[in-house]
This record gives structure tokens, C-alpha cells and sequence, in this order.
């Protein structure tokens, strides 16, 4: 099984329900009961788009950057979509990237290279804004631009938010020796992005000599391509990586029940193999018209049987990602923005509802010896089940120190060496969850995986999120921290507690009432990590 299937069974889960719910996002961002008005009207260089006027500030989705990657140009980079004349409508959101169903509502839709567009109503031509450019999470293998509505950043921040599609899994990331610098489709349309940000912010009073890109875990994967990438050369200005490293690899169930040990970058090698291999499953036998075989398939077929949540490993060692993100960091060969990066208190408890319940003593212990195997007495001895609450959070502990915190904290090290870095960690053990599942009694969610997002968006398809007056201002901080980090390279504000750059382990703790300084170090036991192999 292949890292992107991982990901994607890792989704889904005992998530799966809610998370359908989530990813069926086709509604329109933004919606949030404001009055909706259509009537804007933009010039784009491919030609004008009638977006949406809200209650302080106007949308424009589904705007193509890129033409329709289908036929010929499955798997091949992105080429300038089609010019226009007349307004085009740009009040719904654009399809979503073909992907598998295993953790969410599937989609077999190539033709889906679109971006969203938020700027507020303050913005005027003559004062241009930061941009903020978002790659959305999902481990590369799922996920869709409109699944976060960012109208509170882009208003109370004062910048423009562009949130952005790329195609994912097999159709974003195969490989095959027969096609020059394969293995990494989608990081180009991330790029095609970017130059259409480049050559249209303006337009939407957005400034093009300071452009931010952020995102979350599979977009935070993304963010740490596009650092250490020649083709992002001077495409953007700011980085920020919520909750996933340069260096980020697991164990087996690290991540999820189940899951076995795997990484997102794969040498171009392993990428050309797997792509053999999937050819030669799909009947195109002969290497010299494989891949002219494949793109006759239709993507629904190729996404059948589980096979669109593989391929979403991310290849180096081609003309898009030379080195291996965490060799180009570490040598100083990537572009030297300023970054914020982080994680939240208790990555891994998300996860948790996946495994079998009740989570006995007896589990945890298999656990540690199936994943960390002759070092599993020792981890067993750093993170005793009575000095963690339960067996459940004593796992959690386990794989959200071996598996996030502990490798974000080394790219930490290795871009303060060359760039100005800001470290955090969310941790407001009170969130609510990413999904509105059930957690065991003896395992709640904590600061779990992207429950952070709720803070800075409003979340497109779930439930809600009630946040309580302390929660409000903590949310209200934190997109003031990363609306002036886009618009100075400096998280500092004068209404904000102050935020030092990164010292060795010392990184910003955000949490309601207590933001402050922590040393992920001591918190997360990453002296310890780096001695287990």
C-alpha cells in the first residue's frame, strides 16, 4: 500500500461520514447568511469574471488559472487556459480535483484547475494588499479549494486570500520513464497558480510583490515543496506551514490505525517503478505506448478499486524538486523567505476514534512494538499509560511527538540558520475538533490535527464551530499574526503579545488567555526521539 492510499484510509477512518460532509463542498464559499449580491466584475489577463458582493468584501470563485489538464495534457504540465470576452460567471465554486471516495465525497472531474479569490471591500486600486495564497490539506490525495471560507482574514486582516485547486493522487503526482520530470504535476499547478497571482493580483487589489503561501498538512507538504523548488523562484514572498515538515515520515500506525510507516517525498526512481507497475495493472504492457494507454482510461476507471488515493508521493530528483526537501533545507538551497511553522498540542489525537475501542494497556504495548519494534521498551518507559491519563493519550503522545512536532522542529533548526523563522504551537486543548466525531471518554480531542483552521476560516459543510468569548479573541490573534507576518515578514503587531523568532526549541504557544513562550523540546521530548531509530 502506497503512502497516498495511506492517506487517504487515514481521512477516512471512523471520519469518513463527517468528512463527506465536508469535502461536498460545491456550495458556494462564503455563504455564512450574508447577503449575497452579484454584480462584481474583474479583468482578468484571460478575460473579466463576475464574482460576488457580500457584507465587506467580494468573492469570485471557480476563476481557471490553468486550462483543463485532460486528454493530451493529462500528465503534462499546466498549460494558459482559453481567453474569454464576455463576464464570466465566477460566483460558484469550481469542480473538485478528481480524487477517491475512501475519505470523503469522490470526484472524477480532471478539469479543475480553479482558484478562489476573497478581497475586501476596503481594498481600492491604488492601495494594494498582501496576498495570502492557500494550499489546502489532504495529504495531496484529496481535498478541495472551497472547503474554507477565509472572508475573516481577508477583512479583518486587510489582505486578499486566494485559495487554490491542484490535481491530486495518481493524476498530480504518477511517474513513468517515459515522461520527462513526471512526479510532480500538482506542485506545478501550485506554481501555475501562483504566476496567475503574479499576473492578476492587481486586479483585485492584491499586491504581487508580497504574496504569502500557506497551508495545512497535505498544503503544508505543498509549502515545503514550493521552498526548495526552482520553479517558485520569486513566485512568493512568505511562507507559512501549519502541521507538516520538509521531514515528515511515520511508523507503522502512526499516523492512523493500520497505516504502515511511509514519507511524502520518494526518489524519481520509486516514482517511475510505481508507475510501471500501474500500467502494467490497467493492461498498457508495452513501455513505448503506456502512458498514450493511460490517458485513453477514463479517470473514473482509473480512479476505481482504490487506485485514485495512490501516487501522491511527491517525487525528487526531476527538474521540478532536485533535492529531497530535507537535504535542500539543511544545505541552505531553497528560497530564503521569511517562514512561520508549526504544529498543534495533540496532532495524533484526532485519530484516535480509528483505532479499535476500548484502547486497552495490551493494545498500546502491541502498538509500540509493531511501529518502533527492539526501541519499543524504551518509548514504552518515556511514555508510561499512568503518566499520560490513558493508554489511548499515551499513544497520541507517542505519534504526535515522533511523528509532527518533533520533525517540524528540526526544519524549525535547520530554516532559522538561513531565514527568518517563527515557531508556534496551538494549543488550546479546549478546540473543537477538525470533525464532530466521538471521542472515547478516556481520550478527548485536545489541540488535535487542524482543529486550529476553525480559528483563522470558517469551515465550508460542517456543523458551526461555537467558540467561546476567550476562543473569539484567541482566533481574532492568531489572524493577526498571520495577516501582519503576510504583510511585514514579522508576525509582531502593536495590539499582539510579542512573538520572538525561533531559539533552538522555543516557539509561541497560542492558547486563550496564554500565549506565550514553550520549549518544544522539553514538551514533546525530541532529544529523545533523535536517538530512536
Amino acid at each position: 500500500m502506497n503512502i497516498s492510499r495511506r492517506w487517504v484510509l487515514a481521512g477516512a477512518v471512523a471520519l469518513a461520514a463527517t468528512v463527506s460532509v465536508l469535502t461536498g463542498s460545491a456550495a458556494a464559499v462564503g455563504a455564512s447568511g450574508a447577503h449575497r449580491t452579484p454584480g462584481a466584475i474583474v479583468r482578468t489577463d484571460s478575460g473579466p469574471v463576475r464574482g460576488t458582493v457580500l457584507e465587506g468584501y467580494r468573492l469570485f470563485q471557480g476563476v481557471p488559472f490553468a486550462a483543463p489538464p485532460v486528454g493530451a495534457l493529462r500528465w503534462r504540465p499546466p498549460q494558459p487556459p482559453e481567453r474569454w470576452t464576455k463576464p464570466r460567471d465566477a460566483t460558484r465554486a469550481g469542480n473538485r480535483c478528481a480524487q477517491g471516495g475512501t475519505a470523503g465525497t469522490p470526484s472524477s472531474e480532471e478539469d479543475c484547475l480553479y482558484l478562489n479569490v476573497t478581497t475586501p471591500d476596503s481594498a481600492r486600486p491604488g492601495r494594494l494588499r498582501p496576498v495570502m495564497v492557500w494550499l489546502h490539506g489532504g495529504g495531496l490525495a484529496f481535498g478541495d479549494a472551497s472547503e474554507i471560507d477565509p472572508h475573516r482574514m481577508a477583512v479583518t486582516g486587510d489582505v486578499v486570500v486566494v485559495s487554490v485547486n491542484f490535481r491530486l493522487g495518481l493524476l498530480g503526482y504518477f511517474g513513468h520513464p517515459s515522461l520527462a520530470d513526471s512526479g510532480g504535476f500538482g506542485l506545478e499547478d501550485q506554481q501555475a497558480a501562483l504566476r496567475w497571482v503574479r499576473r492578476n493580483a492587481a486586479a483585485f487589489s492584491g499586491d504581487p510583490r508580497n504574496v504569502t503561501l500557506f497551508g495545512q498538512s497535505g498544503g503544508a507538504y505543498g509549502v515545503c515543496a514550493q521552498l526548495t523548488s526552482p520553479g517558485s523562484r520569486g513566485l512568493f514572498h512568505r511562507a507559512i506551514m501549519q502541521t507538516g515538515s520538509c521531514t515528515a515520515g511515520w511508523p507503522r500506525h502512526g499516523v492512523f490505525f493500520g497505516i504502515p510507516a511511509g514519507t511524502p517525498w520518494i526518489p524519481l526512481s520509486r516514482a517511475h517503478a510505481n508507475g510501471v507497475a500501474l500500467a502494467n495493472e490497467l493492461g498498457c504492457t508495452d513501455p513505448a505506448t503506456a502512458v498514450d494507454c493511460l490517458r485513453r482510461v477514463p479517470a473514473a476507471d482509473l480512479l476505481a478499486g482504490g487506485r485514485g488515493d495512490r501516487l501522491a508521493e511527491v517525487a525528487f530528483g526531476n527538474g521540478v524538486l532536485p533535492l529531497r526537501p530535507q537535504r535542500a533545507l539543511a544545505t541552505g538551497r531553497f528560497h530564503r523567505v521569511p517562514v512561520i511553522s508549526g504544529n498543534t498540542r495533540d496532532e495524533v489525537r484526532l485519530s484516535i476514534p480509528s483505532f479499535p475501542q476500548p484502547f486497552t494497556e495490551e493494545q498500546y504495548q502491541r502498538l509500540l512494538v509493531e511501529s518502533f519494534g527492539d526501541q519499543a521498551p524504551r518509548v514504552a518507559a518515556q511514555y508510561a499509560s499512568s503518566g499520560q491519563g490513558s493508554a489511548a493519550l499515551a499513544w497520541a503522545a507517542v505519534a504526535t511527538d515522533r511523528v509532527w512536532v518533533c520533525s517540524q522542529l528540526g526544519d524549525e533548526r535547520r530554516l532559522t540558520r538561513w531565514t527568518p523563522t517563527f515557531g508556534y504551537e496551538f494549543a488550546d486543548r479546549q478546540a473543537p475538533p477538525l470533525f464532530p466525531v466521538p471521542f472515547p471518554p478516556d481520550a478527548p480531542p485536545g489541540a488535535s490535527h487542524g482543529s486550529e483552521l476553525a480559528y483563522l476560516f470558517d469551515l465550508v459543510g460542517l456543523p458551526p464551530v461555537q467558540l467561546t468569548p476567550a476562543q473569539h479573541e484567541l482566533a481574532a490573534q492568531m489572524i493577526g499574526y498571520w495577516t501582519r507576518f503576510a504583510a511585514t515578514g514579522d508576525p509582531n503587531g502593536p495590539d499582539l503579545p510579542r512573538w520572538s523568532r525561533f531559539r533552538h526549541s522555543a516557539v509561541q504557544a497560542l492558547a486563550p488567555g496564554a500565549i506565550q513562550p514553550v520549549n518544544l523540546d522539553a514538551e514533546h521530548r525530541c532529544g529523545f526521539w533523535a536517538t530512536v531509530r
